[in-house]
């Protein structure tokens, strides 16, 4: 096992496009850290440079004790999984898994167990005399998996694995590379641009945007104190609701003009409020109590999503089973005081959000 440094990493293509922008990072042995961002925000990219397959304009890449800037990919001791698998599609199950063990001048024998022991582990035991075109996507990723396996290497690299997967499947794949990462006990990086995947997936959260990090630390904890309205916007489904403020002469604009509290905003400049949809409270009032347009209800089985406008902006509130709201229904909805968040201009959060919004609009309209 190994721990991962990377110390102001860069990457800078022709033309002055800077995709990776002096990122510092240091990964636990053992860890599993997910990169998560939109595309073109270096996630993919970083990972590449660990990994050797794109070089290193700046900073430095360190595996365990050794800086491996200029270190080939077949000697940093790292195993990758793909998105598209890249496996050969002439060779069986059992070669395709071998077969950098042979290149390696592994023993026949030694080969025997290492491919059978990861066939054991992920269930593929009775496929290792099929070929590729014979396997469905989920079985032909556990190939790609076991292939990695069986090198034993210090680190695990994910590349988008399960985007070729469908929904149900990659709900499947997520369980088994979890609980297979913790068996294994190998620090592992895993890039993905799917938000809900990098929750459920990471010890870790790596939050990337514009080719810089916006967010380190468990999921959790960055889900319920994202450090930017990007992150707050990124992570979540539905993401979080976030209202624009102006700082007017009694206190705090919305943009339908309803006015916040004076002495409610802790700063001068324009900002944002933010809440969670499973934060509003059906009926108020509440610490922010607003007047809420249905303009659609979205059922998705446990749990119902009223699409709307409150605060003359768009928002989204999530309620527990069927909802019973029509289109043009207008409700009161609260929000508690330490379910608030608040932001300033630059987009980066402001402590303490209960801070804001001690009682409630001056022109909510009952409903």
């Amino acid at each position: 096992m190994a721990t991962i440094t990377l110390d102001t990493v860069r990457k800078v293509y022709p033309g002055k496009v800077e995709a990776v922008k002096g990122i510092s990072l240091d990964i636990a042995d053992g860890d599993f850290i997910v990169l998560v961002g939109p595309s073109g925000c270096g996630k993919s990219t970083l990972l590449r440079m660990i990994a050797g397959l794109e070089t290193i304009s700046s900073g430095s890449v360190k595996i365990g004790d050794r800086v491996v800037n200029e270190i080939d990919p077949a000697e940093r001791d790292i195993a990758m999984v793909f998105q598209n698998y890249a496996l050969y599609p002439h060779m069986t199950v059992y070669d395709n898994l071998s077969y950098g063990l042979r290149n390696r001048g592994m023993k026949r024998d030694e080969i025997d167990v290492r491919v059978k022991k990861a066939a054991e582990i992920l269930e593929i035991g009775s496929l290792l005399d099929r070929k590729p075109r014979a396997l469905s996507g989920g079985q032909r990723q556990r190939v790609a998996m076991g292939r990695a396996i069986v090198r034993s290497p210090k680190v695990f690299l994910f590349d988008e694995p399960l985007s070729n997967l469908d929904a149900k499947l990659r709900g499947q794949m997520r369980v088994e590379i979890k609980a297979l990462q913790r068996s294994l006990g190998v620090t592992s990086v895993y890039v993905t641009h799917d938000q809900l995947e990098a929750m459920t997936l990471a010890d870790t959260l790596v939050v990337m945007n514009g080719g810089v990090v916006e967010q380190i630390g468990a999921p959790l904890d960055v889900y319920e104190k994202p450090a930017s309205t990007f992150v707050a916007s990124f992570i979540g489904a539905p993401p979080m609701n976030l209202l624009p403020l102006t700082r007017s002469g009694d206190g705090c604009r919305l943009p339908d003009g309803s006015v916040l509290p004076a002495g409610s905003h802790p700063r001068g400049e324009a900002a944002t409020l933010g809440f969670r949809p499973e934060d509003v409270v059906i009926g108020g009032p509440d610490a922010l109590a607003l007047d809420f347009e249905v303009v659609a209800a979205e059922p998705v089985g446990a749990e119902s999503f009223l699409h709307g406008r409150a605060g003359g902006s768009g928002i989204v509130v999530r309620v527990q089973g069927r909802a019973t709201a029509l289109p043009r229904d207008r409700i009161r909805i609260g929000v508690p005081q330490d379910r608030l968040h608040l932001f300033g201009a630059d987009g980066k959060r402001i402590e303490p959000a209960g801070a804001i919004a001690r009682g409630h609009t001056s022109h909510a309209v009952p409903a």
